[in-house]
């Protein structure tokens, strides 16, 4: 094999080995022996950005999340719109990642608008109490619909929930999330799932750029928080937490530091309620 020949195969297996690294360590990690949420205990968010040194910006990141959306940093801009969902029903399996129970498409669910750019659906999952806050409230569950773009950009839909009145959506998992209880990295596929079964129940919604909210902390995310705060029961959220089974109280990261972002609200006009 002459010179030039040898030189194309390395850069081109060099091109794929960089792919491959830049597509792995912008997902979320999905081994809970790697981090915890534990403060002190040396694995716990503090210490997140030293624990790996793909996760420095766990530790250094300026556009991290989550946040507290505070009234007097917020920028009213109808001219967002109002989110254009075209999801589907489609297979689904419920996995047990340690640190939380994630719902996962095994197909095409669907996919969301944003900006020109089209996400695709690729799973929900839940942490409790919630990770962002309104003007420094926490709320008892937070759920994030975590969206890809073809590019590799990453959108995230996060709800807030209190206590109250059953999530309809999660009780449609009840029984899965019980099959799956204290079975480390424990996976069931759940046959059909239809996302159009989670309630929004609202136009309105704030919108920054943060970050993923577990390591490796990738930062770009575009974040959609629905202002509507839903319910759920006090057994659905002690469900989510019992079956992960990691001793720990809570999965939420504390909130970050704002560092002068832009967080916007979309409030419909009139005209675009009767749309």
């Amino acid at each position: 094999m002459n010179s030039p020949r040898i030189s194309i195969l390395l850069s081109a297996f060099l091109s794929i080995l960089l792919f491959h690294s830049r597509t792995t360590t912008s997902q979320e990690v999905e081994d809970e022996r790697e981090f915890n949420y534990l403060e002190g205990s040396g694995h716990g968010p503090e210490h997140w950005g030293e624990l790996n040194t793909t996760w420095e910006l766990c530790k250094n990141g300026d556009m991290q999340s989550p946040i507290d959306l505070l009234d007097e940093r917020v920028q009213v801009v109808p001219d967002l719109g109002k989110l254009k969902r075209s999801y589907k029903p489609t297979n689904a399996i419920l996995k047990n990642r340690g640190h939380d129970i994630m719902l996962k498409w095994v197909d095409s669910a669907g996919s969301i608008h944003i900006n020109g750019t089209q996400y695709w659906l690729h799973q929900f999952h839940w942490h409790s109490p919630s990770e962002h806050t309104i003007q420094g409230r926490r709320y008892d569950l937070e759920m994030h619909m975590v969206h890809e773009s073809s590019d590799g950009k990453t959108a995230v839909i996060g709800i807030m929930y209190k206590i109250g009145r059953p999530d309809t959506f999660l009780s449609e998992l009840t029984k899965h999330i019980e099959a799956i209880a204290d079975t480390h990295e424990g996976e069931r596929q759940v046959g059909v799932i239809d996302p159009r079964h989670l309630k929004i129940g609202s136009r309105m919604y704030h919108r920054y750029i943060g970050s993923l909210t577990v390591p490796p902390c990738t930062q770009g995310v575009l974040w959609t928080i629905i202002k509507k705060i839903r319910t759920v029961s006090r057994e659905q959220v002690r469900l989510l937490r019992k079956a992960v089974n990691d001793d720990f109280e809570r999965n939420a990261r504390p909130t970050q530091a704002i560092n002068k972002r832009a967080i916007h609200l979309y409030r419909p006009r009139p005209d675009d309620l009767r749309s």
